[in-house]
């Protein structure tokens, strides 16, 4: 079975004329997959393929902005905004991409999976919200100008600093993991009380290969010398953003906080941003988020003040270091299955979930994994065609994979092992004789 787009039914927003677009467009990219993977016709294909697939989804964006202006739609601004990013941005920057690489196979597969995963995406949450079925988290946004601006503003900066050329690459940055990272919040206030606060998150190869070898670092793990050092760099370069924005200059920095990963998925499911960007550098990502006013909780978030910040920082980095557990990606389209890995790996090791072959290719493309537990018998995209598409990736072939599998019989299992995985577990077996196994994989 060729990699496709299984439509089901809860990608259907109620909407008929909708519907039914959304559907061509999933089966023009079941098409590009199918085809792509013949000899010789990749170029064609693509060509003929995007012009197809932009054609389609220009038109859907036009009677979808259409229906929606109908109705009265409250975020139809914002969703319009949505559009115009992946037909004058994404769009445009992948279809320069394929040129440049002369239709190569990274290219066509990042153009495959970018649109794949933009259309999934947008499906589910902002198609949705259409018809109050979810909440877009994109409201109450800075207005296009200023968005602009800051853009420019950070790019100028981060080239300022470091010398290195900075790209968006999301203009709208939900709080997914990229890689190990360093979760910074500064919140600021004015005399009257109005408050915006900043959360950075950093990759740390980032700041390594940055801030680190400014210092001249000697090694890849976080020091207390190394972390005073990032923070104050990045309060200057928001202080440095401030510059630029004239009502800024009336806020003063009243909170400073250290976050882990967690605690920055709950300002996220918490808060809308008004701002949230994501930037690669070609040294690794970092993301410039301007949030509403937000509580963090009842949980113990100590502030970081001038008489117990050696102490915090220290903290900070023990506990980060500690939380250094082995990656595991669990790829499989059953949810209970999804659960129960969770549940039974979770305290030995980081586990990750996708629910399909594509996002765990997005999953992988944003925090490698040490490990891909992979189901064999997906509907959408079997596991051997998700094992193809890992090995295929040069950055990823190395990647060790586990088949998880239903089925036990003689030929089953010879079927399995014909494809050189790493090994493979069968779902039968105990939660506790599973667990065993993976130890012992990386014992």
């Amino acid at each position: 079975m060729e990699n496709q787009l299984i439509w089901q039914d809860r990608f259907n927003i109620g909407v008929d004329f909708i519907d039914k677009e959304h559907k061509k467009l999933f089966s023009i990219m079941t098409k590009l997959f199918t085809y792509q993977k013949e000899e010789g016709k990749n170029q064609w294909v693509c060509q003929e393929g995007i012009k197809y697939f932009k054609d389609h989804a220009m038109n859907h964006f036009i009677e979808e902005e259409a229906y929606m202006a109908s109705i009265n739609y409250s975020g139809f601004e914002t969703h319009r905004g949505l559009h115009d990013n992946f037909r004058r941005v994404t769009l445009p920057a992948l279809e320069r991409e394929l040129e440049r690489e002369d239709y190569s196979s990274d290219a066509i597969n990042h153009f495959l999976g970018v649109c794949a995963g933009w259309l999934i995406g947008h499906t589910l949450i902002e198609d949705h919200a259409i018809m109050g079925k979810s909440i877009s988290k994109w409201v109450n946004l800075l207005p296009e100008d200023e968005q602009t601006a800051l853009r420019h503003v950070i790019t100028d900066l981060v080239y300022d600093l470091f010398q290195l050329k900075a790209k968006v690459i999301s203009k709208s940055y939900g709080g997914e993991k990229f890689g190990d990272g360093i979760y910074y919040r500064l919140a600021y206030a004015t005399e009257q009380g109005d408050k915006w606060e900043i959360v950075l998150a950093f990759e740390e190869k980032l700041l390594f290969h940055t801030v680190g070898s400014i210092l001249g670092a000697k090694s890849d793990s976080m020091n207390d010398v190394l972390m005073n050092a990032v923070r104050y760099t990045a309060r200057q370069f928001v202080e440095r953003i401030k510059e630029h924005f004239p009502s800024a200059e009336l806020y003063e920095m009243k909170e400073e906080n250290l976050l882990s990963y967690e605690q920055l998925q709950k300002i996220f499911r918490r808060e809308r941003p008004q701002s949230s960007l994501l930037f690669d550098t070609g040294e690794g990502y970092f993301a410039f988020c301007v949030m509403a006013p937000c509580l963090l909780g009842n949980e113990s978030k100590t502030l970081i003040k001038e008489e117990n910040a050696m102490k915090e920082v220290k903290k900070y980095i023990r506990k980060s270091n500690s939380e250094h557990k082995k990656k595991i990606l669990v790829v499989d389209d059953s949810i209970v299955v999804q659960q129960s890995m969770k549940e039974l790996l979770c305290k030995s090791y980081e586990v990750a979930i996708a629910q399909s072959g594509l996002a765990a290719i997005r999953c992988i493309t944003l925090d490698r994994p040490d490990l891909v537990l992979l189901d064999y018998e997906m509907p959408v995209c079997n596991g051997s065609q998700v094992l193809e598409m890992i090995r295929a990736e040069k950055d990823f072939a190395d990647i060790p994979v586990i088949f998880l599998t239903g089925r036990g019989d003689g030929e089953s299992v010879k079927k399995v092992l014909s494809l050189k995985p790493a090994g493979y577990l069968l779902k039968s077996l105990k939660p506790e004789e599973i667990k065993k196994n993976i130890d012992k994989f990386f014992g």
